[in-house]
């Protein structure tokens, strides 16, 4: 079975932490190309992978079957149809676009064109989210009727990536950390009936938003989704309630900050979070009452590129469809007009 040979947009954070390192360890690609705009360092890493100075040299290399499209939010709609109008797979970052009408387009070009789309989202394979699934699935709680998911930070300054703080498409926290979220919710409990939306700035410094608190509103179940750059002291990232219980669950994984340190998805112990983080389970079960710390699931982004591989060559399905990401488009573009119009707006 021949390799997916692989170019990766940008060798910037992204490139060097959560794709290039996850395909070079899967027998099943080859890591071959990247665009490299000043510093040529990926071969320093990866000895014999092509550094190209420009996009449209990465996009014209016939040998190249998957494209990773990387770059920054306001550019995923015009290279990802570079890249499938070159013949080639992409797996596009969050948000997969900037509005519905783009997601549209490509995924009707990708139909055309007979090749795949895939939207990287990762947090799916995070041990705390996977947890909390777990939880939720096995039904541990009873019916849900409440859950809240929080993705917080403390930063006072603005991101030295400019172009998620300059004003226009993509710009702001809701498009940065919010596609996390709702992509989070909508796997724990599929689309809601209703959107209610406050998207707002809190810094002085800010020039696009950074503040988000929506609520996802199901016949008997709201889901609310906070994220702020203000918050110094964290509380739990994950609290859900249902008729037998609840559960509370802090956002522990620690790949991201594996990967910063450099340490190798290889590793015996990857993706496992430390006991301290582990989850409070209080429920009752079969008449029981139970309040215990609960075992925190492996968290592991390898599976991603796993599953992606076997799609891509055994046609089995997608680990994240065009179509998922596009409900996760469709729901930003309901909360803004919820939060302009101060309403619960009905989808």
């Amino acid at each position: 079975m021949s390799k997916i040979k692989t170019g990766i947009c940008s060798y910037g954070m992204s490139g060097k932490l959560f794709h290039a390192p996850f395909i070079h360890l899967h027998e099943g690609y080859e890591l071959y190309a990247a665009c490299e705009r000043s510093k040529k360092e990926i071969a320093d890493k990866y000895p014999g992978v092509i550094s190209y100075t420009t996009i449209d040299e990465l996009m014209a290399d016939d040998a190249i079957e998957l494209m990773i499209i990387n770059t920054p939010n306001y550019t995923h709609f015009d290279y990802a149809k570079k890249a499938l109008l070159a013949g080639k797979h992409i797996v596009v970052e969050k948000p997969f676009c900037n509005n519905v009408e783009e997601c549209d387009e490509l995924m009707a070009l990708a139909k055309e064109k007979n090749k795949i789309i895939s939207v990287y989202q990762n947090r799916r394979w995070d041990s705390d989210f996977r947890t909390v699934r777990k939880v939720v699935e096995e039904k541990l709680l009873g019916d849900v009727v409440e859950a809240e998911i929080h993705f917080d930070r403390y930063d006072e300054n603005l991101s030295y990536k400019l172009h998620k703080e300059t004003p226009g498409p993509g710009a702001g926290i809701f498009y940065d950390l919010g596609p996390h979220l709702i992509d989070q919710a909508l796997q724990l409990f599929g689309m809601p009936v209703s959107v209610f939306a406050d998207i707002t700035t809190m810094r002085p410094i800010s020039k696009v938003d950074d503040y988000m608190e929506i609520i996802l509103l199901y016949n008997r179940l709201r889901v609310r989704l906070k994220s702020g750059y203000l918050v110094k002291e964290p509380i739990p990232s994950y609290v859900v309630h249902g008729t037998k219980g609840s559960f509370l669950k802090s956002r522990g994984d620690v790949q991201e900050n594996s990967l910063k340190l450099y340490t190798s998805p290889a590793a015996a112990d990857w993706g496992l979070e430390p006991e301290a983080e582990q989850g409070l389970l209080h429920t009752t079960i079969n008449g029981e009452t139970i309040r215990k710390k609960m075992p925190t699931e492996r968290g592991d982004y390898k599976e991603y590129y796993r599953l992606l591989h076997d799609a891509l060559r055994k046609g089995t399905p997608l680990p994240v469809t065009a179509e998922d990401g596009r409900n996760v488009i469709y729901i930003i573009e309901k909360c803004f007009e919820s939060a302009n119009q101060k309403k619960i707006i009905d989808l």
